[in-house]
């Protein structure tokens, strides 16, 4: 292979992609098809959003250049690769003019995963099992999707889409030159070529951003790379190329779904709780942010192809555990990546299982259960006032008190200690409970709300039992 030619492929994106997108930004501009500031944004003045443009353009124009070059790149690529590339983007190119419905924008990338499946871009084995093809074709968009909307949520600092999309591209240019899977590096490399001349007016302070048009295709090209790659190099360590080339993406991906599920939270609803938000909040500046994460996607697709190159140069009994301690410490990596964020939702998570806040959670749903079931027993006012005593006396609070029409009804004192909250239960007309705790002696994971409810719930359904009938 010339490797010459390699290089002369990738410059030659890298220069229409320099030369377009001012051209394209500074005409889009004057139509003010702009991004504008807003609360989940961190540019402060309108920016032209059609970035996906010149690089589209400088991929395709390369693509049509190098076409049936050294036999190394067959004319029916073309087809191949740019029929499903071209809906994708055409899909982002209109959401960025009339902002589409999410449902409408989800339809355009199943089409063009379907078109890729027909066109031969297929995942059509899975750990060495061939799959018929009512599995592999959701598998094959499924994949598709997942690393299209993983780039395209990512895309919220100047520079950072592109260059996680620079990176990923070069992780699958290399382990091809390394197995020798020329053709799939000539279809990456005018890509990266693109997204090194687009960076230098994308990197902050940008002048230009992706837009979905150009960040649906990254993913979109990316996803198909890796499905590519993985039919020529299906073993274990193969397919882990593509996905640790996409490291921050994915897991960006990964964790807002977690996160959000944590919270009850829709998984595509919007927030500001992805990494580069993250970081900013830390103090990060937007370069050093954009840098930091750089540097991750650099060390995951570096952890990927040292498993490629173990996997090509170790054949020995020791080849399969030099693999399981790269793929350790790739782990090892990214949980402590992770910890760094100091994202509430898992350190809430990871405190409830590990540090005993689900034990005292439980218990405190099993004393409600218990208090409500003594309350439904209560056959007079006083054995229901009994019961909730014992309750409070076993939280540990400090006062109850049953107020109706400005009249104390009943008061119990559990303490001397001097109370530092109040809570006040509304159980009818002019007619309410007030508790009083301290935070130091009531017991953890007391729900007051919940208490409450439990409360008004057993005195509608008993107190028609406590009345008796006039006799006649």
């Amino acid at each position: 292979m010339n490797l010459t030619g390699l290089l002369s492929a990738s410059g030659k994106a890298f220069l229409i992609a320099l030369v377009l997108t001012p051209i394209i930004r500074d005409v889009f501009r004057s139509y003010n098809v702009v991004d504008r500031p807003g609360r989940r944004k961190v540019h402060a003045y309108p920016i032209p959003r059609v970035g996906g443009v010149p690089i589209m353009a400088a991929y395709c124009a390369t693509l049509l250049s190098l076409r049936g070059a050294e036999d190394l790149f067959p004319a029916h690529w073309m087809q191949l690769i740019l029929s499903g590339a071209v809906i994708i983007f055409l899909t982002g190119l209109i959401d960025d003019f009339m902002n589409l419905r999410a449902t409408v924008k989800l339809m355009g990338q199943i089409v063009a995963g379907v078109v890729a499946f027909q066109n031969g871009i297929r995942i059509d084995t899975l750990a060495g099992f061939d799959l018929p093809v009512y599995a592999a074709m959701p598998l094959t968009v499924f994949w598709l999707l997942l690393s299209t909307n993983a780039l395209n949520l990512i895309d919220g600092l100047d520079g950072l889409c592109s260059g996680m999309g620079f990176w990923a591209t070069l992780t699958i240019m290399v382990a091809s030159l390394m197995t020798g899977n020329y053709v799939l590096a000539y279809t990456a490399a005018p890509l990266a070529g693109a997204l090194l001349g687009f960076l230098f007016f994308n990197f902050n302070p940008a002048t230009v951003f992706l837009g979905d048009s150009g960040a649906l295709l990254i993913g979109y090209l990316l996803g198909c790379f890796g499905i590519l790659w993985n039919a020529h190099h299906a073993t274990a360590a193969g397919m882990a190329v593509p996905l640790f080339g996409m490291t921050i993406p994915l897991a960006d991906l990964s964790i807002s779904i977690v996160r959000r599920t944590l919270k009850a939270q829709g998984i595509f609803s919007p927030d500001r709780g992805h990494t580069h938000h993250r970081l900013l909040d830390h103090g990060l500046s937007v370069r050093a942010s954009a840098f930091t994460l750089y540097g991750a996607a650099m060390v995951g697709g570096g952890f990927g192809l040292l498993l490629l190159y173990l996997e090509m140069e170790n054949r020995g009994p020791n080849a399969g555990a030099l693999q399981v301690v790269v793929l350790i410490a790739a782990a090892a990596c990214l949980v402590a990546g992770i910890r760094q964020l100091r994202y509430a939702e898992f350190e809430v998570a990871g405190q409830l299982l590990f540090n005993g806040e689900f034990r005292n959670v439980v218990a405190q749903k099993v004393r409600l259960r218990n208090l409500s079931a003594a309350l439904d027993r209560a056959g007079s006012q006083d054995d229901w006032w009994r019961a909730l005593s014992s309750a409070a006396r076993e939280e540990d609070w400090i006062r109850l008190r049953w107020v109706s029409a400005q009249t104390p009804q009943a008061e119990t004192t559990f303490s001397e200690r001097a109370p530092s909250w109040c809570f006040t239960v509304e159980i009818g007309e002019d007619e309410s409970l007030l508790v009083e705790g301290d935070s130091t002696g009531a017991r953890g994971s007391s729900d007051l709300v919940a208490w409450s409810g439990v409360l008004s719930r057993s005195l509608e359904r008993n107190r028609p039992r406590w009345v008796q009938p006039a006799r006649s």
